[in-house]
């Protein structure tokens, strides 16, 4: 890897050429000798791609479609990523805070970014790789064959030493809370209100909430003339999973297969045609997540998403790979998982995480 010249990606970042992109296999993931990857990040200059031939071009979408490195393209200026290298990168940064193409983000300094997603690859390398691979497959995919493939990711993260760092990090878990009530629903003629009820915890999301939401959302999956709304009690619709209860799975195996056999993606998916959910506050991991599985999502002015996920060595695990890309497209949502960025409601708008922003927070029910 070499730097660019000036009109290209800024001075003493690394980059691939695009030329010798074209003239070689895809560039391969090298690991050390304890398996961790070795310049995960594949950079390319758009504007360099830019000037190659046609067929040059092909030959260099082809190389970087089959690298298991994950690849960025840059654009510096004015220019636009090309559509074509737009396509095939798992990630596109510009310069330019003009960029309405959802395969890219527009970001206010190139270095810090780059930066940036090379200090997560330094991080969490592994959990890192995992979510760029599952993101590139998520949108081809049905639904539950995505949380399928989503769950056995995390599953097998769950036994990797980046979330167990993490956990040691973490001390302790705190004593669980009452457990007696986490969910408040309430049907009113054909209008099921569902209200997340754990604000002590900013609605953090446990076990016990998982089957309650479940249970609250049955007689909508029973009456198709239902329709479903959801808020969240207190400051904050959620913070997303109930971090205490991270790592209590008895194994990753186990694990699995009952994130798939209680699924709340997979319920509001199913439904989502007749649900809408008003989000408010911090809307963390699940709390983002599950909402975009929402046929219709609306967002108060205080509103902040974002996925922390990959800081614990994890993924998503809640359907984020499934539910955001279907929203705003695998490269957003590869800046959202990779950097843990926190989007607020007019980014999110527009990106079309949600469908409306409200003048105020909703008020439950």
């Amino acid at each position: 890897m070499q730097a660019s010249d000036p009109v290209g990606v800024p001075t003493g970042v690394p980059t691939l050429p695009a030329a010798d992109l074209a003239e070689m296999p895809p560039p391969p993931l090298v690991l050390d000798g304890t398996g961790r990857p070795v310049e995960p990040l594949l950079v390319v200059d758009a504007r360099e791609f830019a000037e190659l031939s046609a067929p040059a071009r092909r030959r260099a979408v082809t190389a970087l479609r089959g690298s298991r490195r994950c690849t960025v393209a840059v654009a510096t200026g004015r220019e636009r990523v090309p559509g074509e290298l737009a396509q095939a990168v798992d990630l596109g940064l510009t310069a330019n805070p003009d960029s309405a193409d959802a395969r890219t983000v527009a970001v206010p300094d190139l270095h810090a970014a780059l930066a940036g997603l090379g200090d997560r690859f330094a991080a969490t390398p592994l959990a890192a790789l995992t979510y760029v691979w599952l993101l590139r497959q998520s949108a081809g995919l049905p639904v539950p064959a995505a949380l399928t493939a989503e769950s056995a990711a995390y599953s097998t993260l769950l036994a990797g030493p980046e979330f167990a760092g993490w956990l040691d990090a973490r001390g302790p878990a705190r004593e669980p809370d009452d457990r007696s009530r986490r969910v408040v629903s309430q049907r009113v003629g054909d209008v099921l209100h569902v209200r997340l009820d754990r604000p002590a915890r900013r609605n953090a999301v446990d076990a016990a909430m998982r089957d309650a939401l479940l249970a609250a959302l049955a007689p909508a999956e029973w009456d198709p003339h239902l329709l479903v709304e959801i808020t969240g009690a207190g400051p904050a619709f959620s913070a997303g999973g109930d971090l205490d209860e991270f790592g209590s799975a008895p194994d990753p195996a186990r694990a699995h297969v009952v994130r798939l056999g209680a699924s709340v993606a997979e319920a509001v998916h199913r439904i989502r045609d007749r649900v809408t959910v008003r989000v408010h506050g911090t809307c963390l991991g699940a709390g983002f997540e599950l909402p975009c599985f929402a046929g219709r999502v609306l967002a108060a002015p205080d509103t902040l998403l974002g996925l922390p996920e990959l800081a614990m060595g994890l993924i998503p695990g809640a359907g984020g790979t499934v539910s955001i890309v279907r929203r705003a497209g695998r490269w957003r949502a590869a800046w959202l998982g990779l950097t843990g960025s926190r989007v607020d409601a007019a980014t999110a708008r527009a990106w079309g995480l949600v469908d409306e922003v409200l003048d105020a927070v909703p008020v439950p029910f």
